[in-house]
């Protein structure tokens, strides 16, 4: 009787073995030069230099807030504050997204989020009483007063595009325009498509399988992985060098990943609630731009928050997901420097 249990045992044992390593290596695959590429990245004596602006730090109370300013060579024509989204730090805004509005003639300030790259790490965050988006536009404010800066036009991605909305709404002297980019104005709207099932299932498995135990070559490839689960349906591909060099630098120039920073950003869109009803009081140029076939804050999102907005101009793009791909950067850079005033 023994012998047979074990062996049943053992039995249940090699299948729910079996059946976790079938779960973690379906579904979303990497390409198949992301070994080789991470390999010569992690062999790579020379990093490049992602951060050549001037540096300082914020304080939004007890909360230190890192920042970074990039000022054109000639006089600016005024500010361009980044705001980065959901457990992104502020090196994602990077070069291809920044110089060209520095080209311009745009002072650009991005800045780390609480919980993220050198800001502040919240310790003691209660998920019982957590931030919101508002504690994390007053952190955007601190920047903007750390750096000298009265207005700056707010541009902000994703949950960094909900932040850029507070702003407007509760800062609207501080904000000359806004640019709210693959956001929404009430995530958790229920009349809104629910996050597909399919994502969070390759979520899941990008993470057991890279992230499972740590080490910096899995952090790359978790980063490829999850610009692969969120990109669109169009003709590119991110850059997996790039991507792996980002990871890296990130791991080994700044503090690294905070594993606690995307539960905070989450419960802070929750708590947030609904702008929805608010938006009609944004009186400033704005502009809305998003992916058709984004898969994690649905176009839907868009089609019901723009209209809200006076006046806003919009650019909807086909092809573009939860991205902000090197393909459509031009037509970015050119709405965006309408918006602004050229």
């Amino acid at each position: 009787m023994l012998k047979k249990l074990l062996i049943g045992l053992l039995a249940l044992i090699a299948i729910c073995i079996a059946g976790y390593y079938i779960f973690i290596n379906t579904g979303i695959q990497l390409p198949a030069e992301t070994d080789e590429i991470v390999a010569e990245v992690l062999a790579s004596d020379d990093l490049p230099e992602l951060i050549t602006g001037e540096t300082g730090f914020a304080k939004n109370g007890d909360v230190k807030i890192w920042y970074e300013k990039m000022t054109p060579t000639d006089s600016a024509k005024g500010t361009i504050l980044l705001v980065m989204g959901h457990s992104s730090s502020a090196i994602v805004w990077g070069p291809n997204f920044t110089q060209p509005l520095i080209d311009a003639g745009y002072q650009v300030i991005r800045y780390d989020n609480r919980g993220l790259g050198e800001s502040d790490w919240i310790k003691d965050w209660d998920k019982d009483n957590p931030y919101s988006l508002e504690d994390m536009a007053k952190d955007g404010m601190a920047v903007l007063d750390a750096a000298g800066v009265d207005k700056a036009h707010i541009i902000g991605a994703s949950m960094g595009g909900m932040i850029a909305q507070r702003i407007a709404l509760s800062h609207s002297n501080r904000a000359e325009t806004l640019t709210s980019i693959m956001s929404s104005g009430y995530m958790n709207d229920p009349e809104m498509p629910a996050i597909d099932t399919d994502g969070i299932l390759n979520f899941g498995r990008l993470t057991l399988r890279y992230l499972m135990p740590p080490s910096e070559a899995g952090a790359m490839k978790f980063m490829v992985g999850i610009q692969q689960l969120f990109q669109g349906n169009g003709p590119y591909r991110h850059p997996i060098k790039k991507s792996a060099q980002r990871t890296l630098y990130e791991l080994r120039k700044r503090k690294g990943t905070n594993p606690n920073v995307g539960d905070q950003h989450t419960a802070a869109i929750a708590v947030s609630g609904s702008r929805l009803e608010e938006l009609g009081n944004i009186k400033m140029p704005t502009l809305i731009i998003h992916g058709k076939s984004d898969p994690l804050v649905r176009f839907e999102h868009c089609e019901k928050y723009a209209p809200l907005i006076p006046h806003a101009k919009k650019l909807f793009i086909d092809g573009m997901g939860h991205d902000i791909p090197d393909l459509y950067m031009e037509q970015i850079h050119a709405a965006i420097l309408d918006n602004v005033g050229g």
